[in-house]
């Protein structure tokens, strides 16, 4: 049976990939858990059933997070379904690649939409909406320091996402924990920005996991699971110290 707490999260892009390990941890851990998807509600339906058959609790919700106002909808339904959020993670993405020079303008656009400004459409809602107490995560990449042609749009909107969490955990929001965590050369780092101490980050996070034999490789499960560990530990409560776990980049839509 699942451990039960009052705590209410929403995960974007979560039908699938890194998003619906996250959710299923989270309602592992007790969380009530909002699925967010874009277009094939499937995928989230599979996962909010999953969940339930473990005696969590799941809804599904459908919002292009590029829209602000579908992201406004799901925090309606969110706090009228369950009274309230608790927690938000930012990892609906998407990556198409090519050079910066090879890049069209749609391709660009849709990019920048879904992964910087609907990260923004989210971070200000919850700005707004989350419970005292709440917890914002942030998923980045490591592609933001690598020389890699073609994540150039990509590491772009990643890099604008981190800089969004920094300015959000300032003084006006004390109750909100923002933590950009970034896959770099095989090793994820959770960085965790506090209110109270002018937007300095402190690294923190959680015991440490097992490593992965080969944190390039996309198709082995672990770094997705590592990663859903990871958020589940920084949305229940403060961490107490910095860890490294191999991962690997993935598409998070």
């Amino acid at each position: 049976m699942t451990p039960r707490n009052s705590k209410v999260a929403i995960v974007t892009g979560a039908s699938r990939g890194i998003g619906a390990a996250i959710a299923e941890r989270l309602a592992r851990n007790g969380f009530t858990v909002i699925i967010n998807y874009s277009s094939n509600p499937a995928p989230a339906e599979a996962l909010a059933r999953k969940i339930e058959a473990k005696d969590g609790r799941a809804l599904t919700a459908k919002a292009d997070v590029s829209d602000p106002q579908a992201v406004h909808g799901m925090f309606d339904a969110a706090e009228a379904a369950f009274g309230g959020i608790d927690v938000l993670v930012n990892n609906a993405g998407i990556m198409p690649l090519s050079s910066i020079a090879d890049t069209d303008d749609a391709t660009f656009e849709r990019q920048v939409g879904v992964n910087l400004k609907g990260t923004f459409n989210t971070l200000r809602e919850a700005a707004r909406r989350l419970r005292d107490g709440g917890r914002i995560i942030n998923l980045s990449s490591s592609v933001v320091g690598l020389l890699q042609p073609t994540y150039g749009v990509y590491a772009g909107t990643k890099a604008a996402v981190e800089v969004h969490g920094l300015k959000l955990a300032g003084p006006e929001h004390p109750a909100i924990l923002c933590a950009q965590e970034s896959l770099s050369y095989g090793a994820l780092v959770a960085r965790n920005i506090t209110s109270g101490c002018s937007a300095v980050p402190a690294w923190i996070a959680c015991s440490p996991l097992h490593a992965s034999t080969s944190p390039m490789r996309s198709a082995t499960c672990s770094p997705r699971f590592g990663l859903a560990q990871a958020t589940s530990c920084l949305s229940a409560g403060p961490p107490r110290r910095a860890w490294r776990r191999r991962s690997s980049a993935s598409n998070r839509r």
